[in-house]
């Protein structure tokens, strides 16, 4: 590939524009803020490194009656300078897959007729979309990329045994799928060496999006010092831990806040009922939800370290958090790189106990050194995982993908202290 050609890029995943995406999670069991956060962060990120991007997308929504609505229509959407295609689909378990498949396929080839690309990109393990992007990069004789954000195969509470065993064949498509790919972009090595071992990767655990603008922050009360998190609400993201690790805290002035959806809801307003100090869960608009986090006094992410998944995870609320400025109370997660650690308070143990030691240890801090721990981890997220920096190591892999130059080596990545880390970017070759 000459270094002055436009890299052109294919996105097939999750990628609507706002207005599109509040329209139909509307009244959805679960919400796509993350998913919708990271993929235009990527979309934006290989735009400011040079790449042409175009957009196949379907809604991100639970599948009926989780969602109460059961078809969405195919339409065009021009969002942000970026042209995507909105898939149409049924929104019924295995038709869902079905019809998405189909309806990727029709307009992925239509659209890569008229309008050819270099390589295509795919969100997530979504076996439709795998297998069609597969069947679309032989047609037109294109490298085939999916990002891996989450393992394959995590299941949703209160699943029959029906859904546990199509899931297992889920996962089962999706290995044999990712073992085609030309090759992948990981948030985490595991990720990348158990789900796609063998092929040339890029592990990229985020990207940084600035907050929006924040105005004045809303009143919690006089002297009140507020403890946030934001993301979902369940038992796997140790929520309720949380809120144990909170009733231990005997300060009046305290206050706890939960954002999000999850199965946890009736449970956290039953908890809000009982103690004043805790909020009963919102969802916010990310406008309205940076402000809160901007004012916060400790930002925690208290998901338990024991769970299967852990290894293959990056919370993505780790770089949204010290993007804010604010103190970062987390669980020691294997998933999180050791550059991270300098600007994160970690919790011995991921018990309520660990968890209320850690946040008491950040509330006990002068309030100097509190803001200065904030000020350091937004600089480090700012300065090393901004799109800019992330969109050109994207831009990087592909063109090495395309013009088959990609080598077996580890690229490092330079954070703000000076310091290299490795296994940021490894991308290995391999049989193709």
């Amino acid at each position: 590939m000459s270094d002055d050609r436009i890299l052109r890029v294919a996105l097939l995943g999750f990628t609507l524009p706002d207005e599109v995406l509040r329209r139909v999670m509307a009244g959805d069991a679960t919400h796509a803020t993350q998913t919708h956060t990271f993929a235009w962060a990527v979309v934006n990120g290989l735009r400011d490194a040079g790449c042409a991007v175009r957009l196949l997308s379907a809604a991100p929504v639970s599948n009926y009656p989780r969602n109460r609505r059961l078809r969405f229509r195919a339409s065009r959407f021009h969002h942000d300078g970026v042209d995507g295609q909105q898939l149409g689909f049924l929104n019924v378990l295995g038709i869902k897959h079905l019809s998405r498949f189909f309806s990727a396929w029709w307009h992925g080839s239509r659209s890569t007729r008229r309008d050819p690309v270099d390589v295509l990109l795919i969100h997530g393990v979504h076996t439709p979309f795998l297998w069609c992007g597969l069947a679309l990069a032989r047609l037109r004789r294109i490298p085939v990329v999916p990002i891996l954000t989450d393992p394959p195969g995590v299941g949703q509470p209160g699943e029959g045994r029906a859904v546990r065993l199509l899931r297992g064949l889920d996962v089962a498509l999706v290995r044999a799928a990712l073992k085609r790919c030309s090759g992948v972009i990981a948030l985490t090595l595991p990720l990348a060496e158990d789900f796609a071992p063998g092929r040339p990767r890029l592990i990229m655990e985020g990207i940084c999006t600035p907050p929006p603008a924040v105005g004045p922050r809303p009143q919690v009360g006089s002297g009140t010092r507020e403890i946030i998190y934001a993301g979902g609400l369940s038992h796997s993201y140790g929520v309720d831990r949380l809120v144990e690790a909170f009733r231990g805290l005997s300060d009046p002035d305290l206050r706890l806040s939960v954002f999000g959806r999850g199965e946890l809801e009736p449970w956290l307003r039953d908890q809000a009922s009982a103690d004043p100090r805790i909020a009963a869960p919102q969802l916010l608009d990310r406008a309205r939800l940076g402000q809160r986090l901007a004012g916060a006094a400790v930002l925690v992410n208290p998901r338990p370290v024991d769970q299967y998944f852990v290894p293959y995870s990056f919370p993505s609320k780790i770089i949204e958090y010290l993007a804010n400025g604010v103190p970062v109370v987390s669980t020691s997660l294997p998933g999180i790189p050791d550059d991270y650690r300098p600007y994160l308070v970690y919790a011995a143990t991921d018990t309520a106990a660990g968890l209320r030691a850690a946040i008491e240890q950040v509330l006990g801090m002068p309030a100097g050194e509190a803001a200065a721990l904030g000020a350091a981890g937004r600089d480090f997220v700012v300065q090393t995982r901004n799109r800019a920096v992330q969109g050109q190591r994207m831009q990087g892999f592909l063109v090495g993908l395309v013009d088959g130059s990609a080598t077996h080596g580890v690229t490092t990545q330079r954070s703000v202290t000076g310091r290299d880390t490795e296994s940021r970017a490894v991308a290995s070759r391999s049989d193709r």
